[in-house]
């Protein structure tokens, strides 16, 4: 699956681990992330793409404005992020 910029993708390894961040931008065999708390768009996270999984999701309004280049906040991503990590929990719960 290949990995762009506006994806959602889960941390796999590091201090940063199980939590979802935005893909900013793709560098070869890396990605920039930010979540805008513990790694703000100022000073993306630099990951190897081995590190991150890609994570299904519809279209947002944060996704499109990284895509199209936009001006994004640190606040729309956390906040996009917060309700995306409570669809995952309300639909995982159902399950066990």
């Amino acid at each position: 699956m290949e990995i762009k910029i506006s994806d959602i993708v889960l941390s796999l390894a590091g201090r940063d681990q199980g939590k979802l961040f935005y893909v900013i931008k793709t560098d070869g065999a890396y990605v920039l992330i930010a979540n805008g708390k513990d790694r703000r768009l100022e000073s993306p996270k630099r990951k190897k793409l081995k590190h991150v999984r890609k994570v299904p999701r519809a279209d947002s309004k944060v996704a499109e404005k990284l895509r199209n280049g936009d001006i994004v906040l640190n606040r729309e991503l956390r906040r996009d992020l917060a309700t995306f990590s409570q669809e995952i929990n309300s639909q995982n719960q159902g399950r066990f």
